[in-house]
């Protein structure tokens, strides 16, 4: 059994709502947004205010900490939902790292580099693959420097999203 949170929203009816009644509908947001608006047709028509048309999001779940406004566009949901359910917890951090998906799409396809112990492990492995180390002198190189350098200049930005686990991005 796999234990993947589901990615979510809790759409309200606002007749209901605003007539001190309860009545919405988690819906998964990890499909089309035409699917995403049928659930939410469906849930108005059962909403036990007549006419019901008006909705939003008061509630969501499985966007690892990305941010969903309340008459946020269904596409851009599904979007995000999307880009979260492929890439986790690195696609929801670059989505706030850059705080646009269009952005956070780009440098997952572009710029990034790979998956390392940590920033500092990634500029020993970049050297050591450019420039011949003597072994004498490699006990006094600071890689954690030269990383923290290449970070502060912008040539890089890494992601940490476990203990050992750092993603490298090209700056830009």
């Amino acid at each position: 059994m796999e234990n993947k949170s589901e990615i979510r929203i809790y759409v309200a009816c606002l007749a209901a709502y605003n007539n001190g009644i309860l009545h919405g509908r988690w819906i998964d947001a990890d499909q089309e947004a035409w699917a995403i608006y049928d659930e939410i047709a469906a849930m108005l028509k059962a909403s036990p205010r007549p006419d019901a048309e008006e909705w939003a999001i008061h509630d969501y779940e499985g966007f690892e900490g990305v941010r969903i406004e309340e008459y946020a566009g269904i596409d851009s949901v599904a979007e995000k939902a999307a880009f979260i359910a492929e890439h986790g917890e690195l696609g929801a951090e670059l989505i706030s790292h850059f705080g646009d998906l269009d952005e956070a799409r780009d440098a997952m396809k572009d710029r990034f580099l790979g998956t390392f112990a940590s920033l500092a492990d990634y500029v020993e492995d970049l050297t050591e693959q450019c420039t011949a180390i003597p072994e004498n002198l490699r006990y006094y190189i600071d890689w954690q420097a030269m990383a923290r350098d290449a970070e502060m200049s912008g040539d890089v930005f890494a992601i940490r999203t476990a203990r050992d686990e750092t993603h490298v991005f090209a700056g830009g």
